[in-house]
């Protein structure tokens, strides 16, 4: 009985080191992350082997675990570049990038935890700086939009798709221009706008005069074939038709025949 605390000290300490250095070794990666192993004592950062995954995991104490988020992450970047006239543009764009999950060890170990400040963000302003300074800024502000923003996307992406990096899109949210130019451009367009409204108008009347024209040509052709038609015998002929449809009227008249033109009747009523 007198040696059982001599036992059991040993064991209580024991247990307490075995929980300190559970404490010290244990890490939980969260959702959307993975971790970099650095061996202290075993030649620095651990490229060779997949990351670390989501849960709890035991490491060595005297080892390092770096934690990087491998979902799709955005960024925002407002940038200054310059036309192909040289006129000075802002630029609003969103980025949509993540870290090669594969290759985690290695951008950690080439580019560290601010990848994107040092490699990305570089990339897309040089991109952007490239792309706008082929275009007017006519062509920023209206028509040419969406091809500067994919060829933005398309020369950054050639740029960091061997630092490690995923680049799933870029969106120009905003390009803002000089005053003076916006509104010079904004006049140009609304008298464009003008003019095309007004040739729209002017081919409509146009193409409404050709349909009137092409009527009165029809009808004048047409009288024109009737006329030739129609001889003193064929007009006797109606005449008499007409007279006998007439004298069958219940309504009271006076037909005096052989008195017209031509030896056509004539048709006197009541009144």
């Amino acid at each position: 009985m007198d040696k059982l605390p001599k036992i059991a000290l040993p064991v209580i300490i024991g247990f307490i080191l075995v929980i300190i250095l559970i404490s010290k070794s244990a890490i939980t990666i969260n959702s959307g992350e993975a971790g970099v192993l650095y061996k202290t004592f075993g030649g620095g950062v651990v490229t060779d082997e997949a990351p670390l995954g989501e849960g709890f995991q035991i490491v060595a104490p005297w080892n390092k675990v770096f934690i990087y988020e491998v979902r799709q992450q955005e960024v925002f970047e407002k940038m200054n570049v310059l036309s192909s006239n040289g006129l000075d543009i802002k630029l609003d764009a969103s980025i949509w990038f993540e870290p090669k999950r594969e290759f985690l060890g290695k951008l950690h170990q080439e580019k560290g935890e601010q990848y994107a400040q040092r490699v990305l963000l570089p990339a897309i302003r040089s991109a952007a700086r490239s792309v706008v300074g082929r275009y007017t800024p006519e062509q920023l502000y209206s028509s040419k939009r969406d091809a500067i923003q994919h060829e933005i996307f398309e020369e950054s992406k050639k740029i960091v798709e061997d630092q490690y990096i995923q680049l799933n899109d870029i969106l120009v949210r905003d390009v803002t221009l000089p005053s003076t130019i916006k509104e010079a451009i904004e006049r140009k367009l609304k008298q464009e706008q003008e003019s095309l409204e007004y040739e729209f108008r002017l081919v409509t009347a146009q193409k409404e005069a050709e349909k009137v024209r092409i009527e009165a040509q029809g009808k004048a052709d047409a009288n024109q074939i009737l006329s030739a038609s129609l001889t003193d015998k064929i007009l006797q002929d109606k005449g008499i038709d007409a007279t006998i449809k007439l004298s069958e009227s219940p309504n009271s008249k006076v037909i005096v025949i052989g008195s017209g033109d031509s030896g056509m009747p004539i048709i006197l009523g009541n009144q």
